[in-house]
């Protein structure tokens, strides 16, 4: 380990071979929207935590579930090794924003991955059960045939914003999928709709029936993060369209 605490490193706990893996990534946002999704993705695909950001820009928290401690941002990898995803259950101040992105990326390089995409909600009084892209447009079109529509305009702040305005000029495609999405509490009719996007755009077969069943634990577990993010939604991230 390093004396100092790094600007930025994606550090690895565990050695695993990847295959040019494609990388679902959330993190905080209305309705816990990413969190929720790549939580139950990371569930349904038996995901494996293979590292976790180590930076000095990161706050100094943890997070407990169950009473089993977790680092509050991690990289997790499938079986096949063709499927990562990153969480990220904690708020991310904006100094320091573009050397995580940086390290995302650059790790993403590294294992060959070609394409990211982030899982993110749109603040909105409730959820309308569909689900919208910003993408290049090539992409846009190709969504738009499995009922993914494109967002007219708007922009997007934070870490996702920084993702991809940063693969916009490296060998890595970006795009975001985004649904409205409770802003006041944890979402998870929102993060199931995204995931059924993944499924019909990426022919993947992740089930999301749990996600409705267990909709009050979902609250239980993450109405302390979505209680932080409310409060601090103006200076962190967010989607507006």
């Amino acid at each position: 380990m390093q004396k100092e605490f790094p600007e930025a490193e994606v550090f690895e706990i565990k050695k695993t071979e990847l295959k040019n893996p494609i990388i679902f990534a959330g993190f905080v946002g209305a309705g816990l929207v990413g969190p929720v999704a790549i939580n139950h993705i990371i569930t349904e695909l038996e995901m494996q935590e293979i590292a976790v950001m180590r930076s000095k820009y990161l706050p100094p928290s943890t997070v407990f579930m169950r009473g089993r401690l977790r680092h509050p941002f991690r990289f997790y990898v499938n079986k096949e090794g063709t499927v990562c995803a990153i969480i990220c259950e904690i708020t991310l101040r904006m100094e320091g924003l573009y050397t995580l992105v940086s390290s995302i990326l650059d790790w993403a390089a590294q294992k060959g991955s070609k394409e990211i995409v982030i899982l993110d909600g749109v603040a909105s009084t409730e959820h309308d059960g569909k689900a919208y892209c910003a993408a290049e447009e090539d992409l846009v079109r190709t969504m738009a045939d499995k009922d993914i529509s494109m967002i007219p305009q708007g922009f997007i702040t934070g870490i996702p914003g920084g993702i991809l305005n940063e693969c916009l000029v490296r060998e890595i495609q970006g795009l975001t999928l985004l649904a409205r999405a409770n802003k006041e509490a944890p979402d998870s009719a929102a993060a199931a709709t995204l995931i059924e996007a993944l499924n019909r755009f990426y022919d993947m077969k992740i089930d999301t029936s749990e996600l409705q069943k267990q909709k009050d634990r979902i609250n239980t577990e993450f109405s302390e993060l979505s209680q932080k993010y409310a409060e601090h939604r103006e200076e962190i991230s967010g989607m507006y369209m």
